[in-house]
């Protein structure tokens, strides 16, 4: 009874699985999980021998006790991307994620703090953040003021963009340009000038300006398959770069912590996390980095390109709903199988209590 009744439970834990995968069919960055079972415990009745000069080795007796569930793992493949036609909206094709928190920063901190995520539905907020779906802020790398030297090259506070503009190499909660209420003296900001809260590389809370460009207009950005964000200035009509948005990868997917909605924490077991620039857009450039990766290997792995971006797509669920409805007539089926195992046993009981009759 003990074994059916283990079985039973491990059963149900499947057939739990596969009634979320089934439920999130229609999820935006879904990704389905896919549980196995293990045997349960042995008891061991008789140990193996190695025989002797006269007689043959004798194997273990042992009786198991059922099953349990042995992982419950994450699919986390790409799968198709659906389009939106929103502009706003971005896949990432290939392994990555996005980095979002709140706007407070990181600092110089180690980036493990950030949440990820697929699911790339961006909006702009009241405060001019770039937020997802659910008000949480995406980080990346914002344009700022250069700081140059007597030839008029980019600092190391800032690195030169593929378009030469200015970007951070601080990893910054991402916001547009708003207009600025009163001189800063750090940046001599003029009134009406558009400042990137959080842009320096050291120093989240320094303000760089825009040359006293009016705001920018919430309604035109738009993002490329570089991960540059890209507005219109309102007065001009000229496009303006606020930055880059960040993507994450770690050393086991797998491994990632699943919190809520489409919400992963890098956690004990997914390894070390890499930051970098979509598609290469930063390639060869020092920029962040989660604690414990130098920068010779963060320029390699630059290098090497890493996943694009698809504008006006969202990742589409992993669920494949023809293997969910399979797996769940077979643990079904296994279930079923499993209560006989019990209801034989409650036979058997009731035989041996009626021996005394």
């Amino acid at each position: 009874m003990s074994a059916g009744i283990s079985a039973m439970k491990a059963h149900m834990d499947a057939l739990t699985t596969v009634g979320n995968n089934v439920a999130n069919v229609n999820t935006y960055g879904y990704k389905p999980g896919r549980i196995t079972f293990k045997e349960s415990i042995y008891s061991t009745q008789a140990a193996g021998s190695n025989g002797t000069e006269t007689l043959g080795g004798t194997n273990p007796r042992q009786t198991g006790y059922g099953c349990s569930v042995g992982t419950i793992d994450l699919d986390m493949s790409t799968v198709n991307m659906e389009s939106t036609g929103n502009a706003r909206d971005a896949g990432i094709q290939g392994d990555g994620f996005f980095l979002l928190g709140d706007k407070n920063g990181v600092g110089l901190g180690p980036y493990t703090g950030l949440m990820l995520s697929k699911v790339g539905d961006f909006r702009v907020d009241a405060n001019g953040y770039i937020t997802d779906g659910y008000g949480n802020i995406v980080y990346g790398f914002a344009t700022c003021n250069a700081e140059k030297d007597a030839a008029g090259t980019v600092t190391k506070k800032e690195e030169a963009g593929p378009s030469g503009e200015a970007i951070s190499t601080q990893l910054v909660p991402l916001r547009l340009p708003l207009a600025a209420k009163e001189a800063d003296k750090p940046t001599g900001a003029k009134v009406g000038d558009a400042i990137f809260p959080g842009a320096k590389a050291n120093d989240k809370n320094v303000y760089g300006d825009y040359e006293g460009n009016p705001p920018i207009s919430y309604n035109s950005l738009s993002i490329g398959a570089d991960g540059k964000i890209t507005c219109n200035n309102d007065k001009t009509g000229d496009p303006v770069v606020v930055g880059y948005i960040a993507l994450a990868t770690v050393t086991n997917p797998s491994g990632l912590t699943h919190t809520e909605g489409p919400y992963y924490k890098a956690m004990e077991g997914c390894g070390d996390m890499s930051v970098f620039a979509p598609n290469g857009s930063l390639a060869g450039q020092y920029l962040n980095n989660a604690e414990g990766t130098d920068k010779a290997t963060m320029e390699t792995m630059l290098g090497e390109g890493g996943p694009a971006l698809l504008p006006g797509f969202l990742e589409a669920s992993g669920t494949d709903l023809a293997s969910e409805f399979s797996n769940m007539i077979i643990y079904q089926r296994g279930y079923q199988a499993n209560t006989r195992i019990v209801t034989v046993t409650d036979t058997m009981l009731e035989e041996l209590v009626n021996m005394k009759r």
